[in-house]
This record gives C-alpha cells, structure tokens and sequence, in this order.
C-alpha cells in the first residue's frame, strides 16, 4: 500500500531535512506511532483470545520503554493487561532494540525466500505490504558488504584451512548452468573458525586455485600448515547452506547465490567461536610437526 502524496506533504510541512532522518526526526516519530498502533492491536487480539478461552483479562495502563532504533532511542508506551500474559511479538519484553525490517527482510532471504516470499511473509507478520524492490535494495546492499568482508586482512598463518564447494544453479545468458561455490573455512591456533572467502566458478582449475592462493597471500596469509581439499562434508551440511539452495531451485545470477551463501555463512559463525573438544592436543601435535612455523600468538 503506497503513502498518499498529500499524507507525505502534511508530514514533511515545515520540516527541514535534518528534521526527518535525524534523532528524533519525522522517521523516529512514525516508528514511535506505528508501534504503539501495532502493540495495542497485539494486546486487543490476545484479550479477545483469552475471552474465547474463558479468561478475565483486562487492559492495565501502560509502562515506559525505551528501544534503541538504527538512529536514536525511542520511548515507547508498552500497553499492559491486568493478568500479565500479553508477551507482544513485535518488541519482547526483555527486548530492548528494534527488530528492524532490514534485519527482517535479511534473515528472512539468508533462509532462502524468494523476494516473493518475503513480501508475503512480512505482510503475513506486520500487515505491511512491502514493495519487491524495496527487498531488493535491502538484499542488494548486502553485496558492498561482501565486497568489503572478501578484501579484509587475514590472519599471517593458519594452522588448518579446509576448501570445499557446493553446486549451485546459476542462471548464466539464457541457460541454467551448474556452477561450484567454494569456501575456505580457516581454524586459528586458538581453534576458533573463520570462512576466509567465497568464490563461484563454474569450472575448477589450476588457474582458478592459483587466483584464489594469490588473493588470500596478497590479504596476508603466509602460511597454511595444513589444506584439507577432499570435500568436508560435514561443513556445508553444518552451515544449512545445501537446504538453502535447494529451497531456490536455481538463480538469476551469480551476485545472487553469492547473497545467499554469504548470510547461511554469517549465520553460522556464531556457533563457531569455541574451539573444538580435542583441540588442546591437536595444538600439541601441531607444534610437535610444524615447530616454530605454528604460531599461537
């Protein structure tokens, strides 16, 4: 549902442009109104739910709660009900940031939804019909920050790298074509993972091993004690990346798998800050086979 123009005009008049996006601006406000309609339409449900279900339950004021937004913080009348049962969806009550629709929109595609999907599925949430290109600018931005995290230093040594692939289906000029997307998943000495990159190829060669061995020693790798290359299957099963992509069938372009592959990743790594069990020993044979070359530093 489009904003009428003249809502827009009675909005924005007298308002400078700072007024808008800043602190406590016109955007901050509209997120204040929207949340309190949204909250007290959550609250009316769950009253009318628990008087189907037999259940007193009444209104009981509100409470003050401030939200940390993406600009400012923005303080909210929480509506109450007198039992105490009402746990909103939109804002928790132990919640203390906004669930942004950015954020929505990005978790929602890391799951492999389509642009089609998402829509339906925020509008099925919120009651918000959200325009297919404003997912797409969302999903689209995601790529400067996948050309910055590809360039950034790495570490000088790593004791293991694996390199794997999955195959994704790309549409390529006209035709649906098999491409490998291959990922190198780095173990520091602490044992802790780290995905180093992400490349799509769609064939596999000396040149393409050289460009991607050029690209990790000009981003400061200079030693690889160990390169495991024989397809670790556990790693693509763990990330949930293979369900990804079969839930797509095939897509548009390689930008596209790279989104996709990119956020199953990013959603990963929070699992894979402690090292493994075994690890105290594995770093014992790693100083025992490699000496000084194994740094822990």
């Amino acid at each position: 549902m489009a904003i009428e123009k003249e809502v827009l005009d009675q909005l924005l008049a007298g308002r400078e442009p700072k007024d808008v996006f800043g602190k406590d601006g016109l955007v901050d406000e509209l997120k204040r109104a929207l949340s309190e309609r949204i909250l007290n339409t959550e609250l009316d449900e769950h009253l009318e739910a628990e008087t189907a279900g037999g259940k007193s339950n009444h209104r009981n004021g509100y409470s003050k709660k401030s939200v940390s937004t993406a600009t400012s913080k923005v303080t909210l009348a929480m509506p109450r009900d007198r039992a105490g049962t009402f746990d909103p969806q939109l804002i928790a009550k132990y919640q203390r940031r906004f669930p942004d629709f950015n954020d929505r929109i990005i978790s929602t595609y890391a799951r492999g939804m389509s642009v089609r999907e998402i829509g339906g599925h925020l509008e099925e949430i919120y009651g918000i019909d959200v325009l297919p290109d404003l997912i797409s600018a969302v999903t689209d931005a995601v790529l400067d920050e996948i050309a910055e995290w590809q360039n950034r230093p790495l570490d000088v040594s790593y004791p293991l790298v694996f390199f794997d692939a999955l195959r994704v289906k790309i549409r390529d000029e006209g035709f649906v074509r098999n491409k490998a997307a291959y990922i190198a998943l780095g173990v520091l000495p602490d044992g802790t993972k780290d995905i180093l990159g992400l490349w799509i190829e769609q064939t596999e060669g000396a040149k393409f091993w050289l460009r991607v061995m050029n690209e990790l020693k000009g981003r400061n790798v200079s030693d690889i004690l160990i390169a495991v290359v024989d397809g670790l299957r556990g790693f693509p099963e763990a990330i949930n990346a293979r369900r990804a992509m079969r839930m797509r069938g095939h897509f548009p372009t390689d930008d596209a798998a790279t989104k996709l592959l990119y956020l199953c990743l990013n959603r990963a790594a929070a699992e894979w800050k402690r090292p493994p069990r075994e690890w105290s020993e594995a770093k014992t044979q790693f100083a025992i086979m490699f000496n000084e070359r194994f740094v822990t530093a």
